[in-house]
């Protein structure tokens, strides 16, 4: 069995998914998967504790840039010379692509795959029909407004549901916005989804006064690209039926 260090939070949720929880040894502060009660927290995301990472010993650390920032975490992974598994993926195929990867990396090849073909055959099934696609604005940050653009899973996502990213023509993962710009997108839902947030507030999004209905889902269901990403997908699927579209 190996050793595993886990430094994001979907990387934790993928190892979960694989059964190979119990095997991190150590784990970033904000993983929240299931059987990590064992892994010794070394800091959140971006503050990682390398020292404490390399004194758990890990045969495999895996990092990934999705979280942006984890460039300085990955270079001192790098000079403290641990085995380092970097992931970057910025759609859904390549996070499904990243699944079978690490279940290779950890020796779970086949556990892999079925994992890939449930996520696929369930998003496939979650797809709706709606008299247009719904334009949908998944907002990350409230000060100063943040949401997904194009080069995000969110646009691959919305789009397997038969919905469309409203800041899909814009390039880049996520980018800020003024309210003038929310407006000029037209979106049919805002979703309020906030990285790191205790708490989400989407009585904040409402008291803007753009008259577009908001729902809430978790970071965990929509920011991090592992096989969480389903439960974002039920919710949203949930949130399009309920739209009333002009």
């Amino acid at each position: 069995m190996l050793r595993l260090a886990s430094l994001t939070s979907s990387n934790s949720d993928i190892l979960a998914a694989l059964g190979a929880a119990g095997w991190v040894v150590a784990a970033d502060s904000h993983s929240d998967a299931p059987g990590l009660e064992g892994a010794r927290r070394v800091g959140p995301d971006l503050n990682i504790d390398v020292a404490a990472v390399a004194e758990a010993r890990p045969d495999l650390v895996l990092a990934s840039l999705s979280v942006p920032g984890m460039e300085r975490v990955v270079q001192a992974l790098g000079e403290a010379g641990l085995p380092t598994l970097v992931l970057d993926p910025v759609s859904v195929a390549e996070t499904l692509a990243d699944m079978r990867t690490i279940a290779r990396a950890i020796g779970l090849p086949e556990q892999g795959e079925a994992l890939v073909s449930d996520f696929q055959n369930e998003l496939a099934a979650l797809r709706g029909s709606y008299p247009r696609p719904p334009r949908v604005l998944v907002e990350w940050w409230p000060r100063p407004i943040i949401a997904a653009t194009r080069d995000s899973w969110v646009t691959e996502l919305l789009s397997a549901l038969g919905a469309e990213n409203a800041l899909g023509e814009q390039p880049g993962r996520s980018r800020p916005l003024t309210l003038d710009e929310v407006r000029a997108a037209r979106p049919d839902l805002i979703v309020c989804s906030w990285c790191g947030a205790r708490k989400l507030r989407p009585e904040v999004i409402e008291a803007r006064g753009l008259g577009v209905p908001v729902s809430a889902i978790h970071e965990s269901g929509l920011g991090r690209p592992g096989p969480r990403l389903l439960e974002g997908a039920r919710a949203l699927r949930q949130a399009l039926d309920a739209l009333r579209l002009p």
